[in-house]
Parts: C-alpha cells; sequence; structure tokens
C-alpha cells in the first residue's frame, strides 16, 4: 500500500511540473495551440497571472516531492 501512495504522490507531483512548465515558460507559445477558443490577443495580457499560477503549482510540486525525503 505504502509503494502505491508514493508512485501516485510522484504521478501528481509530476503533473504540476508538467503545468509549472506550461503556465510559466509556454504560456504564449503552447497556450495558444491548446487553448484555441480563446483570443490570440488575451495570452500576452495574462502571461503574468498565467506565471503566478504556475509558481503556484511549482511549490505545490517540491511540497509533495518533499515528502519522499523528510
Amino acid at each position: 500500500m505504502e509503494v502505491a501512495i508514493q508512485i501516485l504522490i510522484a504521478i501528481i507531483a509530476l503533473l504540476h511540473c508538467y503545468i509549472m512548465w506550461f503556465e510559466m515558460f509556454a504560456w504564449e507559445t503552447k497556450g495558444k495551440k491548446n487553448f484555441k477558443t480563446f483570443p490570440s490577443d488575451l495570452f500576452p495580457k495574462t502571461k503574468t497571472m498565467a506565471g503566478n499560477q504556475g509558481l503556484y503549482n511549482g511549490f505545490l510540486s517540491v511540497g509533495l516531492l518533499w515528502t519522499f525525503f523528510y
């Protein structure tokens, strides 16, 4: 049971890492491809907000990964 929990924590932490990368570094490039219904002029205006959300996801990921070493 403990191994299954650790695997789930690792998967969720990796998911948060991906979301962090997407929101902080690929918002204006990959974001336009993934969110096709959004107007393209919206992405530069919301880059700061997306970066903030990405930072939040990064902290969640680090917190989850910290459980392996604490």
